[in-house]
């Protein structure tokens, strides 16, 4: 199963961002050279893989497309019907990739993997991923279907996965696609030490931007964005690069809302960085890593 070293993934269900706006940001991903596709049917109920099905038209078969499953009846009946369901927001035939996107904490997620093996089987889909599992749920689903690829969260202001999910991954042939590579927009350096979040936006319930944690973040991005000036690099470059350079990661979900954010993800695949770069960025972010806790996941979601 291939995979690109960059997919361009989608902050699609932003209400900020008009059709007109994600569908150009989706037209300069491509024209960039991007051919893996990651969405979900769960991004703005359904938006996003709406908007990807238009956009697929004429291109399909030179895509890499990935989904991802957004019930909470964990059956084998309701995974192959979410499947059905973003065949038809896609309108596509067949989905090369397709995850369950969260797991149930104390739930047995076995029957949902029942379902899309049944779906592969079918060939309405391709690969079976996991995203956002411990190593214990990937074992449980292991039992009853095989994983090709675990997406999660990694980047320099959350490494817990360097623990467990990515050595696990190694260890059984799975391949690791990091999403997040910018930190929900901390890792381009444009927040001051007041991030200034509005009221409402979702970026409040992320772990870094807690009260109690952001003057650290803040204090390591700022050592982060002196590097990058030294290198004539935006943060954002470097951010992807190191994660694209760690052992066991596959591929990074960069997500984009413009042509000016995709065009920059892009373009990271092109920078000549040198490896001492990449240890200095390392260190700083031991450094931030020490005041961030092991809470499960970035996002506080506990599904």
């Amino acid at each position: 199963m291939p995979l690109l070293p960059i997919a361009q993934g989608g902050s699609w269900y932003a209400k900020d961002a008009t059709d007109t706006d994600l569908l150009g940001a989706l037209n300069a991903a491509y024209l960039a050279g991007i051919r893996h596709f990651d969405t979900a049917a769960g991004y703005g109920n359904g938006r996003s893989e709406t908007l990807l099905g238009q956009f697929l038209q004429g291109k399909r078969e030179s895509v890499f497309l990935a989904s991802k499953s957004h019930t909470d009846d964990l059956t084998a009946a309701a995974a192959i019907a979410e499947v059905e369901g973003s065949l038809n927001r896609l309108s596509v035939d067949f989905i090369d990739l397709y995850y369950i996107h969260w797991p149930r904490a104390g739930r047995d997620m076995r029957p949902v993997m029942e379902g899309l093996e049944t779906a592969r089987a079918q060939g309405k889909i391709g690969a079976v991923g996991v995203s956002n599992f411990s190593v214990a749920q990937m074992e449980q689903v292991s039992e009853v279907g095989s994983i090709e690829v675990h997406q999660l969260g990694y980047n320099l202001l959350w490494r817990y996965a360097e623990a467990e999910a990515i050595p696990y991954c190694l260890a059984h042939d799975i391949a690791v696609v990091a999403y997040s590579p910018l930190g929900h927009g901390i890792l381009t350096g444009k927040f001051g030490r007041d991030p200034g979040l509005m009221a409402g936006d979702q970026r409040h319930s992320i772990l870094p931007f807690r009260a109690d944690i952001w003057p650290h973040v803040h204090a390591g991005v700022e050592q982060m964005k002196r590097l990058a000036a030294e290198l004539d690099l935006p943060l954002s470059t470097l951010s992807i690069r190191w994660i694209l350079g760690q052992v066991g990661v596959n591929s990074v979900v960069a997500g984009g809302r413009t042509k000016e954010q995709v065009a920059s993800n892009a373009a990271a695949l092109e920078a000549t960085i040198p490896a001492t770069a990449f240890e200095e960025l390392a260190d700083i972010s031991d450094a931030i890593m020490a005041h961030i806790p092991d809470a499960g996941n970035l996002f506080n979601h506990y599904p």
